[in-house]
């Protein structure tokens, strides 16, 4: 196990982010910090962000830098972020917000910034038939659902179809992906940050990937 792991996890939505850094953040012992989560938080108790996130959230639309990035300065001025490091899901989404978070994050940096790879057609199945808990966050599908109808298998929350998941909304994000998230592979590449994993086949498999790709890159 390497301490003081700094990662950035990012690909096309429905490429299994969330999961893969929930695993991630378990086996290094850090924080995962999903911005996803804490938009959806601030969405569910109303608050002025909230309301604003939402809007943008419906439309399947991204949020402006400058309040993405106020969230992820504001988070990573936590001390669990400073010990061990953290996983980063869901940001930086465009080239200023990379360029952002080199700021926020100086002195300490990024470790890696690692490509979770999976092809579009196969993006779109999956988010068709995603679930998720609104408690936890936790991911199912149609193919892998709750053990007990709609009830959590982790915290016995509700599992939904999110508001978001309109197949409109979807190919709304992966447009928005291929515009402004995908020139993040040249930058991190440029910086000597950029790792890519294929993010096909079992959960556990594409763990393993990821766990071999980080070590390996930290003993360099």
């Amino acid at each position: 196990m390497i301490p003081g792991a700094r990662l950035v996890l990012f690909g096309r939505q429905g490429a299994g982010k969330g999961t893969q850094c929930v695993r991630l953040s378990r086996h290094y012992v850090v924080p995962h910090i999903s911005t996803g989560d804490i938009l959806r938080s601030a969405v569910r108790e109303g608050t002025p962000l909230g309301q604003k996130a939402a809007e943008y959230m419906r439309a399947g639309d991204l949020l402006p830098d400058d309040i993405i990035v106020g969230i992820i300065d504001e988070r990573l001025e936590r001390d669990d972020t400073r010990t061990r490091g953290f996983v980063l899901d869901g940001f930086p989404r465009t080239v200023r917000q990379a360029e952002a978070l080199l700021k926020v994050t100086s002195p300490r940096g990024i470790d890696l910034c690692i490509n979770l790879d999976v092809p579009r057609e196969i993006v779109l199945r999956r988010l068709a038939g995603r679930r998720v808990c609104t408690d936890c966050g936790t991911n199912y599908s149609l193919e892998e659902p709750p053990k007990y109808n709609a009830t959590c298998d982790v915290c016995g929350g509700d599992v939904v179809l999110r508001d978001d998941d309109t197949e409109e909304a979807i190919n709304r994000r992966l447009d928005l992906y291929e515009l402004e998230t995908a020139p993040l592979i040249a930058l991190f590449e440029e910086w000597g940050l950029l790792a890519e994993v294929d993010g096909t086949g079992s959960l556990d498999d594409v763990t393993d990937r990821l766990v071999q790709e980080i070590d390996r890159r930290r003993e360099l």
